[in-house]
């Protein structure tokens, strides 16, 4: 998967500039605060339909200006494409693909698939479970369709439960439509779970080889899924996942109301992650932790590749100023294939041992494109 050039049109602080990448390492450099991460974000978002900054659309488009655009030439599963979305301040954004307009943000991703990973990324391990559940929904949100819209209807179905449990004893009678709500959100986290399970494995199985190799063999990595209840839903199937959900919802009821809270649906799930058989979150060093998300980064990658053939397009955004020299080594030995766009302050901190260009970065417009100079290892 590579992405020739995108062109970005009132979108955060690029005010028209189009940028041509090659197709394997592209070193983003410039100051702080010129917009190298903008660059990032742009590519992200039309792989994924969303930013993965706490943005909305409207937050995307640059300050005085009404509409923006992010558009790209790409290079997907062997076809050329065309990928574009118009924002707009007072409406609903619009979604194209080979110059089609799409009528829901699921015909475009897929399309082109990404990894991103920056500096909150190294977190993820000590982190509460909402990021563990924002990197499946990332993955599995482009390699399944399905999933997204699986995704897209619990969202909606968790809001709406939400707000029935928050207000039904000012209004009784909403509480005639909450078996109806329990039943679809069951049906919608069973499909989840079924999608989230599959992937746990996958992303187990890769992690544990990456990070035996990453620690000289010394640690054993494990990813375990968790969800509601105590049960194992391996090899299931949604329908079978089903009667467990509806099941946990019964049980929990009572404490439902009492709360004001949804107790038992996929918004509940996570990735334990155990170093040597014990629990990561809470015991394993700084250290440990970094070198164990890094290995989860870089088997999402490698996920990504098993699915569709092709390596996704690798997003580093300042993650290698945040590691030593050993976690920056391992990463850039890890990702000779594949096009890869890295952004930091300084060419110098990134490896010229790749060919590729540098594009230097300044107020929002491209100054620069020069080919990596050799700088020797870090």
């Amino acid at each position: 998967m590579i992405v020739n050039e995108i062109s970005l049109d009132a979108f955060r602080n690029y005010s028209a500039e189009t940028v041509r990448f090659e197709e394997g390492v592209n070193v983003i450099v410039g100051k702080n605060a010129q917009g190298k991460t903008n660059l990032i974000e742009a590519i992200y978002y039309i792989t994924a339909g969303k930013s993965f900054r706490p943005a909305t659309d409207k937050d995307l488009i640059s300050f005085k200006c009404e509409t923006a655009s992010v558009k790209a030439s790409v290079e997907s599963i062997g076809r050329q494409q065309s990928l574009e979305i118009r924002l707009f301040r007072r409406r609903r954004r619009e979604l194209y693909a080979n110059g089609a307009k799409l009528k829901k943000t699921i015909e475009l991703t897929g399309r082109l698939t990404s990894v991103m990973f920056g500096p909150d990324d190294l977190n993820m391990i000590k982190d509460g479970a909402v990021v563990r559940r924002k990197l499946m929904d990332h993955s599995l949100s482009q390699l399944r369709p399905g999933y997204l819209a699986a995704l897209t209807e619990f969202n909606k179905l968790h809001e709406h439960k939400t707000r029935i449990l928050k207000h039904y004893r000012e209004k009784p009678s909403l509480l005639e439509l909450l078996d109806d709500y329990d039943l679809r959100l069951a049906e919608q986290s069973a499909r989840l779970i079924y999608y989230r399970t599959a992937f746990a494995a996958g992303i187990s199985r890769r992690a544990a080889s990456i990070h035996r190799d990453f620690s000289d063999g010394t640690e054993e990595l494990s990813i375990r899924y968790k969800t509601v209840g105590s049960n194992d839903f391996s090899g299931k199937k949604p329908d079978q996942i089903l009667p467990e959900l509806i099941k946990h919802q019964q049980e929990h009821r009572q404490a439902e109301l009492h709360s004001g809270y949804c107790l038992s649906g996929a918004h509940k799930d996570d990735l334990e992650i155990y170093i040597n058989g014990i629990p990561a979150r809470k015991y394993a060093s700084q250290g440990q932790a970094r070198t164990a998300a890094v290995s989860v980064k870089l088997a999402e990658r490698d996920i990504h590749y098993d699915d569709k053939g092709e390596y996704p397009i690798l997003l580093l955004d300042d993650v290698l100023s945040e590691l030593d020299q050993k976690r920056q080594s391992f990463i850039l030995d890890k990702i000779t294939d594949g096009q890869v766009l890295i952004t930091c302050c300084d060419e110098n901190e990134a490896l010229s041992a790749f060919g590729g260009s540098v594009l230097r970065i300044e107020n929002g417009k491209l100054k620069e494109k020069n080919p990596v100079r050799n700088v020797g290892s870090l």
